[in-house]
């Protein structure tokens, strides 16, 4: 519990073998209630890792793509009653030790979503940073910025923490099948800057691991247009005619082990 909320940190993680122990490890427990881990359809042993450092895990059947396993953890964070959500990168390149610079306007300035940002200042970044990421980070926010009218350093970073209340927005609709991908996290941003939610961004750290530990599970060209495809979809009102259209239910029993 961090200032009387409840924290519920959330990873996605698809073969983090030697990486997602390091994450769960860091994490401050004197802050976080719960640290939840969603294996996506992992072939190797992450896991068993996490689970070996005190987290929460649940292992789906296959991999299901990285925004359906937020999904999850977000549908888990409601279940539980829990306050705040914490999403992270399961490869360790984001610093669980700042976990409190996301918490903080959260909780003593009332904002209802925080990102963390690379390019304040404050923030650092380094590492094996793939030279498409270099530029995707630059120009994606560009494009936030031009559709929501609204400053944003940086929008892609999956390092950032909401109020749970947020989700029971009814014109915030997570559960779309084409959101299954890294669709889902930019969705979201997209959907709180235009419906006019407070948000803010805060200085983090982001260090890439070397390639030969693998530094991204990004593909070329598909997974690029599914973090741009968002900022179309949604800048243009045209999820308002997906809504629906393309809804899944939540069978998650069906599909993970505990």
């Amino acid at each position: 519990m961090y200032k009387s909320r409840t924290i519920f940190l959330i990873t996605a993680a698809y073969n983090e073998e030697g990486k997602i122990g390091e994450v769960v490890r860091r994490v401050p427990r004197d802050i976080v209630d719960a640290v939840f881990v969603v294996d996506d359809g992992s072939t190797d042993g992450t896991a068993s890792e996490a689970r070996l450092y005190g987290a929460n895990v649940v292992s789906l059947d296959r991999v299901y793509g990285a925004g359906f396993a937020v999904r999850l953890g977000f549908a888990e964070a409601q279940r539980r009653g829990m306050d705040i959500a914490v999403v992270i990168a399961g490869n360790n390149k984001d610093a669980p030790e700042e976990i409190t610079r996301l918490l903080d306007p959260l909780c003593d300035e009332n904002y209802d979503f925080v990102i963390g940002s690379r390019f304040l200042d404050g923030g650092e970044y380094g590492g094996d940073m793939p030279l498409y990421r270099k530029l995707a980070t630059r120009l994606h926010p560009a494009l936030v910025r031009l559709f929501c009218r609204k400053w944003v350093t940086e929008s892609s970073n999956g390092y950032r923490a909401m109020n749970i209340s947020v989700l029971a927005d009814p014109r915030i609709d997570l559960y779309q099948g084409w959101l299954d991908g890294y669709q889902l996290e930019v969705y979201l941003l997209m959907k709180v800057l235009k419906l006019g939610y407070r948000t803010t961004e805060v200085p983090v750290t982001k260090i890439y691991p070397h390639r030969s530990k693998g530094n991204t599970k990004m593909r070329p060209f598909v997974d690029w247009w599914h973090m741009l495809s968002p900022v179309f979809t949604v800048g243009l009102g045209l999820d308002r005619l997906l809504t629906g259209r393309f809804r899944k239910k939540p069978r998650y029993c069906r599909i993970f082990t505990l």
